[in-house]
C-alpha cells in the first residue's frame, strides 16, 4: 500500500467533495479506534501540568506529573506555549488536542505536497492540491508515528508543520524563519534546519555574492530563537538557568536509551550493546552519520532540490538525537510523498517504506516494564531498529542514485541548477515542458500511468 499522491489523471477522477468525505470517514474511524483503544494521552497531561506549574510560580524542572512520574524536558518557553491547555477542562482539552492534531495531519500533508511539487501552490492548482491532500491524509493518519502522536497528545505534528510552513514560503517572504525559530525554542531538534539553511545560504552567497532566501530564513530563525530564549531568561531566570546549565544534558530524565520506542542511533546501539549508556560509541556514530547526511542535504540544497534537503535534514535530526521516540518520526509523511514523486518504481519503493512505518513492527518485541530490551536477540534488535534502518536505506539509495547520475554526465559532474525544481514542477503538473531529473538530465521516456516518466534520483 502506498500513501502517495495520486497521478494527475487519476486524482481528477476524485471530486473534491468525495475526497473530503473519504478523509472525514477515515478520521472518524481513527477517532473511534483511539477511543476503543482507551488511549491515555499521557503527554498532553504532562504539558498541562507544566503550564499549571508555571502559573503557580513553582520550579518547572522539579515538577513530576501523571502516574508515570514524568518530568519536563523542554526549554521554559514550552510551558508558556502550553498555557492555553489550562483554560479548559481535561475532557475538553483531550478532545481539542485530538481534533487539532487531525487538522495538523492535513496541514502536514498539504505542506509536504507543496514542498515536493511547488506548482501545486498556484491558484490554478488549488483544487488539485486539496484533492490530493485529503486523500493522502485519509491514509497516513493510520501510520504508527501519527497514531502514537495522537495517542499521547504529542506536539510532533505542530513542530513539523511549523518547520514546513517556513520552508514552503514564497521567495522573499519576511516571515520565513519564524516557525523554525519558535519550534527550536520549544524543542531543540529543529535547530538542525538552521544548520542546513546557514550552510546552504553561505555557500550560495559565496557563489552569487547576494543574500539569498536560505540565508534570510536562517538569520530570521536564529533571531527568533535567540529573542525568545533571552525573553524567557528575563521572565523566568531560575528555570532558564536550570535548563541551559543542567537539565539540557540530563538525557536520562527523558527515558531509558534502550527502550524500543527510542528509534535513534543511540537506541539502536544501546540495545545492540545491552546497555543504557552507549556513550562515546553513540557520539562517534552520530557525528559520522550526521556529518555525511548533512553533506547530502546541503548538496541537494545547492542544486535547488529543497524537498530532498529538508527531508534528509529531518531524518538526520531524528537519527542523531539521543532520544527519538517513534512518534517523533511523523516526518515519514513528507518522505513517502517525496519517494513516490521521485522513484522510478514509485509504488514498490514507497510501499516498502510505507510498510515500515505502518506495520507497528517495533512493538512486536517485548517492551514491558522490567527493561527487556537490554536482552534482545538478533531478530528483536532488527525489529526494534526498523525506523533507523529504513532511514539508512533511503540515505544509501539516494547517495547511490546521485553517484550514478554524476557518472552518466560528461566529465562525471552533475549539473547544479537552482531552477530545476521550477522547471520540473511545470512538467509534472501538466505543462508542456520536458521532464528534467534533479541531476539536470532530460529524460526522453514514455508516459506511464498518466504521468511522464523521468530520470529519478
Amino acid at each position: 500500500m502506498s500513501v502517495s499522491a495520486l497521478p494527475p489523471t487519476r486524482a481528477r477522477r476524485w471530486p473534491l467533495a468525495t475526497a473530503a468525505a473519504v478523509c472525514l470517514l477515515s478520521f472518524t474511524a481513527f477517532w473511534v479506534a483511539q477511543r476503543l483503544a482507551h488511549v491515555n494521552m499521557l503527554d498532553v497531561m504532562v504539558y498541562r501540568a507544566e503550564a499549571e506549574t508555571l502559573r503557580a510560580g513553582d520550579d518547572l524542572y522539579a515538577m513530576r506529573a501523571t502516574s508515570a512520574n514524568l518530568a519536563m524536558t523542554y526549554p521554559p518557553f514550552a510551558a508558556v506555549v502550553f498555557l492555553p491547555l489550562t483554560l479548559v477542562s481535561v475532557p475538553l482539552m483531550r478532545t481539542l488536542t485530538t481534533a487539532g492534531n487531525l487538522l495538523l495531519v492535513v496541514a502536514l500533508v498539504q505542506l509536504s505536497l507543496q514542498l515536493v511539487r511547488p506548482g501545486l501552490a498556484r491558484p490554478a492548482a488549488r483544487a488539485e492540491l486539496w484533492r490530493r491532500t485529503l486523500l493522502i491524509a485519509a491514509v497516513v493518519v493510520w501510520c504508527e508515528p501519527v497514531w502514537t502522536t495522537l495517542r499521547y497528545g504529542q506536539i510532533n505534528l505542530l513542530i513539523a508543520v511549523a518547520v514546513l510552513w517556513d520552508l514552503t514560503r514564497r521567495e522573499g517572504s519576511r516571515w520565513a524563519g519564524l516557525g523554525i525559530g519558535l519550534a527550536t525554542a520549544v524543542k531543540l531538534t529543529p535547530g538542525l534546519f538552521v544548520v542546513l539553511l546557514l550552510a546552504a545560504g553561505v555557500l550560495l552567497w559565496r557563489r552569487d555574492r547576494r543574500v539569498n532566501q536560505w540565508l534570510r530564513t536562517a538569520l530570521t530563525a536564529t533571531g527568533v530563537f535567540l529573542g525568545t530564549t533571552l525573553t524567557m531568561a528575563v521572565a523566568l531566570p531560575a528555570d532558564s538557568r536550570k535548563f541551559w546549565t543542567g537539565t539540557l544534558f540530563e538525557t536520562g530524565r527523558v527515558g531509558h536509551a534502550e527502550e524500543t520506542a527510542n528509534q535513534s542511533i543511540s537506541g539502536v546501539l544501546a540495545r545492540l550493546m545491552h546497555t543504557d549508556a552507549p556513550g562515546l560509541w553513540w557520539a562517534a556514530t552520530a557525528a559520522l552519520l550526521g556529518g555525511a547526511a548533512m553533506v547530502l542535504a546541503v548538496r541537494a540544497a545547492l542544486r535547488g532540490d529543497k524537498a530532498v534537503a529538508v527531508t534528509v535534514t529531518a531524518f538526520t535530526a531524528l537519527m542523531i538525537s539521543p532520544i527519538s521516540w517513534s512518534h517523533h518520526w511523523v516526518w515519514c509523511v513528507p518522505l513517502l510523498i517525496l519517494l513516490y514523486d521521485r522513484c522510478t518504481r514509485a509504488w514498490t519503493v514507497t510501499g516498502a517504506v510505507a510498510l515500515a512505518f505502518a506495520s507497528f513492527a517495533l512493538w512486536w518485541v517485548p517492551h514491558d516494564p522490567g527493561r527487556p530490551e537490554l536482552d534482545q536477540n538478533a531478530g528483536q534488535m532488527l525489529l526494534s531498529a526498523v525506523y533507523p534502518l529504513t532511514a539508512l536505506a533511503v540515505f544509501a539509495g539516494y547517495a547511490l542514485m546521485r553517484r550514478r547520475a554524476r557518472r552518466s554526465l560528461p566529465g562525471g559532474h552533475a549539473a547544479a541548477d537552482p531552477t530545476v525544481d521550477a522547471r520540473r514542477d511545470g512538467s509534472r503538473t501538466g505543462a508542456s515542458q520536458a521532464d528534467v531529473s534533479q541531476a539536470g538530465v532530460v529524460a526522453p521516456r514514455s508516459p506511464v500511468d498518466g504521468r511522464q516518466a523521468v530520470a529519478k534520483e
